[in-house]
């Protein structure tokens, strides 16, 4: 349990704006970026990551999309593709990183 750069966890200034405001809640990463219990600062709000685990990429559902700034799962697959100039593999694992704001 420590802190973290913000910019680690969520490196695109849209992804901490969107985070500040609530849309973004979590966020997929190839590797571990945090472990449950860091927390991060974005524009003096300080969140914490709650929940770190591994997934296939076959088990995302339209509510890790919407948690992630997508308005479905569809939409989020062609992000990611388009954003990491790759193909979509179901049997690909990525680590789930989900925070909440401390209060």
């Amino acid at each position: 349990m420590g802190t973290i750069d913000a910019s680690d966890l969520l490196p695109a200034p849209r992804l901490r704006t969107a985070a500040l405001e609530g849309d973004v809640t979590q966020l997929h990463r190839g590797d571990k970026h945090a472990s449950e219990g860091d927390t991060f600062e974005i524009d003096d709000t300080t969140f914490e990551v709650v929940d770190v685990t591994e997934e296939r990429l076959g088990e995302l559902t339209d509510e890790d999309a919407r948690a992630e700034g997508s308005p479905d799962l569809e939409s989020y697959k062609r992000r990611i593709e388009r954003t990491h100039d790759t193909e979509w593999d179901d049997d690909k694992t990525a680590v789930l990183h989900r925070f909440e704001p401390r209060s």
